[in-house]
This record gives structure tokens, C-alpha cells and sequence, in this order.
């Protein structure tokens, strides 16, 4: 059987697909796309075994129906310098034998039987099943996920945790030294209900999700779904509780400086090639609408200190924060200008925007760490 494709969208669809494949599988099959074309279309699956990207592209020709799987690697590495052109294929299913054609050569690699090739688990009947804007989605993965756990111990804190509310959906994230709280109330599920979204799944809708379209989200206490225009995305939620976040957010914080984001971006930048490498710890002073930041390294005998212009009209204090960390928010934050709420030296900074944008609320929590001085 013969069919044509377009090049670039192949290519775009298997690039697509190839975030969800793993470097080491259980299974060969699953080094390999698995192929099926049909209804004028061809149907493209990838899988490390627990998630699965499935997605299409439209044929120009073809004149038969064809299933069968190809090495990812061999088939991307052929079409990666391949202009924008029709491809032609040949398959035949007798021998297994896959021939491309493009204008200027001619490549031929051996398929797969399909048939070995895995399917996704289907959600169970007691799902939830709800539609929001990709840009709600996006935004909070953007958000959150610099602050998610890498811990095996602590799983939980390996995702982030989608907490859906009648009038608003909230996403968090936390390591425990770090977190994100992002609240969105343009939405309006009309349901209570939440799930733990995996790290690396959220990592691939960063990359793959398009903005301004709506997707389904579906979902039970053990799997995902995640249906958009151009793929559906099948994944094995985090299983467990996850920490009360709002219970760790200190409430009453009576320290409050506001200033510039990109200047303090710069300073915290320029510390930090002063603190110690380890434990990235840096100094920060607030009196007399200043922010003084000092960096340190003592086996090194380095120092630096930047001092900043800030609103603040409180008593003096200081407190001990990771540099990396704070650059980390102040990177994520939006808006020209952010605060810094303090209670004491010893109790988390809030971190928010100077202004919140109309249906948003973005806090950042950083924990405190133990000054020398």
C-alpha cells in the first residue's frame, strides 16, 4: 500500500509524541511508533508503558488501509533534515519492508508487527470528566512546576496537585522547601473534586499543549486523560494525599517590602555567585526602604552585598533564604513589581506579584534558612 503525508507535520506529530517515549523500556516494542492508517489519516502512538501520546496527521494520498510499527529513532534521525515537501511511503506487509521517497532520495527500514504493541487502560465508569481553556492549564504547570519534589519517598510531592472547586481551580506544587499556589476563578467547574498531576506529564503538556483551545480533562482514582485538538494524552495519576498546602501559608505577616522585580532578578543573580555552592544560603535586610542582599562564602572567603530600593516601613529584620530559590520565583513571578511578606526569621516568605491580574492569585512560599550571624 501507498500513502503521502507532508513532511513538516509528520515530523512535528512524531517530535510531539517522542516526549512521552523513555531511553530504557521494558518492552523493545515500545522504541517504536506505532503506525495506523486509515480513514485518510494516519494515527501515530508513542509510550514509555504508562503514558501514551496518541495523535494524527491528515494524508494527501492513499490507497489502502495499514498498521505497523517503526523504531522511533530511525524514523525521526531520516526526516529531520527533510524539507517541507510530500513524502511518499511504500509498505508492504508482506515483507515488513517501509520505503520513504522525498525529492532528492530514497530510504527503506523494516516494521514491526503491531499486534505486540500495547494498548491504554481505559478510565473507569466512575470518572470526572470536565472541560477548561488550555491557557488555565498551561498557566498553572508554568506556575507550579518548578516547585514540584524529585523525592521517590515523598511521591505525592512529585506532581502538581490540581485541587478543582465549584468556583475556581486551584494548582500547587512543593518539594518542601519551596511552594506555588496558583488560583484561577475564571473558571467555574461547579464540582469539588482534585488529582495529582505527574511531574513529566505536565513537563510534555508544557511542550505540546496549544494555547487558546479547550481541552477535556477525564479522570478516576488510578488514570488520566487529557484530550485536546491535536492529541490525547492517556497517564497514571500520583496516588495519595497530598499535603494541606494552605495549612503551611502563614497568614499574618506584618514585614511587607515591595521592589522592582527585574532589579532584584539582577542583584539575587550577582549574590549568588558569592554564596556558598551548597547551601546557596543568602542574607536578606529590610529597614529604612532598603533591601540589603549579603552572599557569602566563607571556605572561600568571598563576599558581595547588593542594596536595593524597595517600599518598606516596618522594624528592621532579616532573614536567611537559598538565592537559587528566590531567583527561581522572582523568575516565575509576572508584573513589573513584587512583594515579600514576612511574619519572622524563622517562619516561610510570601512571595506575590505587587498586582494581581482580574481571576488569578499567585503566592510564592519560601522557607526560611538559619543566618550564621
Amino acid at each position: 500500500m501507498k500513502f503521502v503525508v507532508s513532511s513538516t507535520a509528520l515530523y512535528s506529530r512524531l517530535a510531539a509524541a517522542s516526549k512521552v517515549m523513555s531511553a530504557k523500556n521494558s518492552m523493545p516494542i515500545l522504541d517504536c511508533f506505532l503506525f495506523d492508517i486509515k480513514n485518510g489519516k494516519v494515527t501515530i502512538t508513542a509510550s514509555d508503558g504508562e503514558k501514551y501520546f496518541i495523535t494524527s496527521v491528515p494524508l494527501v494520498d492513499s490507497d489502502n488501509n495499514a498498521q505497523f510499527c517503526i523504531a522511533a529513532k530511525t524514523i525521526m534521525d531520516s526526516m529531520k533534515e527533510v524539507a517541507e515537501q510530500p513524502l511518499t511511503f511504500e509498505f508492504n506487509p508482506e515483507s515488513h519492508e517501509l520505503q520513504g521517497k522525498h525529492q532528492t532520495g530514497v530510504f527503506s527500514v523494516m516494521t514491526l508487527d503491531p499486534s505486540t504493541y500495547p494498548a491504554p487502560q481505559s478510565i473507569g465508569e466512575q470518572k470526572t470528566t470536565l472541560e477548561i481553556p488550555s491557557d488555565v492549564l498551561l498557566t498553572g504547570i508554568n506556575r507550579c512546576l518548578f516547585a514540584t519534589g524529585n523525592d521517590e519517598i515523598r511521591v505525592v510531592m512529585t506532581g502538581i496537585y490540581v485541587d478543582i472547586h465549584a468556583e475556581d481551580i486551584t494548582f500547587a506544587g512543593t518539594d518542601g522547601k519551596k511552594l506555588v499556589r496558583y488560583i484561577n476563578r475564571s473558571v467555574k467547574p461547579g464540582i469539588e473534586t482534585s488529582f495529582i498531576l505527574p511531574k513529566k506529564v505536565a513537563a510534555i503538556l508544557k511542550n505540546v499543549l496549544q494555547k487558546e483551545t479547550t481541552i477535556g480533562i477525564s479522570f478516576d482514582n488510578e488514570k488520566g486523560h487529557i484530550h485536546a485538538e491535536d492529541f490525547d494524552l492517556y497517564f497514571r495519576l500520583v496516588e495519595g494525599r497530598y499535603p494541606n498546602y494552605n495549612g503551611v501559608i502563614p497568614t499574618n505577616n506584618p514585614y511587607v517590602a515591595t521592589v522592582d522585580r527585574a532589579s532584584l532578578i539582577s542583584a539575587l543573580k550577582r549574590i549568588s555567585v558569592f554564596c556558598n555552592q551548597s547551601s546557596g544560603l543568602m542574607k536578606l535586610h529590610l529597614e529604612n526602604n532598603q533591601m540589603c542582599l549579603t552572599g557569602e562564602d566563607n571556605d572561600y572567603a568571598t563576599r558581595a552585598e547588593e542594596n536595593l530600593l524597595c517600599d518598606y516601613s516596618s522594624d528592621p529584620i532579616s532573614i536567611g533564604f537559598s538565592c537559587i530559590f528566590l531567583v527561581e520565583i522572582a523568575n516565575i513571578i509576572d508584573g513589573e513589581a513584587l512583594t515579600i511578606q514576612l511574619a519572622d526569621p524563622s517562619r516561610p516568605g510570601v512571595v506575590i506579584p505587587a498586582e494581581q491580574p482580574k481571576d488569578e492569585e499567585t503566592l510564592m512560599l519560601l522557607m526560611p534558612m538559619m543566618l550564621n550571624d
